[in-house]
């Protein structure tokens, strides 16, 4: 099953904050674990947090302290709060499942990715 996030561009301000929905029907999320990434143009994707299967948490050093994921069984969607966001949060964020939270260090193992949500921080 493929994860979704919902497409379009959200613009926020800076300090400002979102939730970005990953959903992830069909998929038993006790047996997998969901991270999220970002993109910028002429970068590399980034991983940005991970859920473990067990509900451990994971954060990228550049978004400790002010993102979160949060997973809720009960309607198969993983959250992604973002919270103080700054100029450098503008990226391409994607979603995806995979058995383990090692594979965020590695984009490249990942096959199983949501379409890109453009996320925006500008005045």
């Amino acid at each position: 099953q493929v994860p979704v996030v919902e497409s379009g561009e959200r613009l926020v301000h800076p300090g400002g904050s979102l939730r970005l929905p990953c959903t992830t029907s069909g998929l038993n999320l006790d047996y997998y674990a969901v991270g999220w990434f970002r993109q910028v143009p002429g970068k590399e994707r980034e991983g940005v947090s991970c859920i473990t299967r067990n509900n451990d948490a994971f954060y990228g050093d550049s978004v400790k302290g002010r993102f979160t994921t949060i997973k809720h069984k009960a309607n198969a969607t993983v959250y992604l709060h973002m919270t103080s966001l700054k100029s450098e949060d503008t990226a391409l964020y994607y979603c995806a499942t995979f058995v383990s939270c090692t594979m965020i260090d590695d984009p490249s193992l990942v096959d199983n990715w949501s379409q890109g949500t453009q996320v925006t921080v500008s005045l």
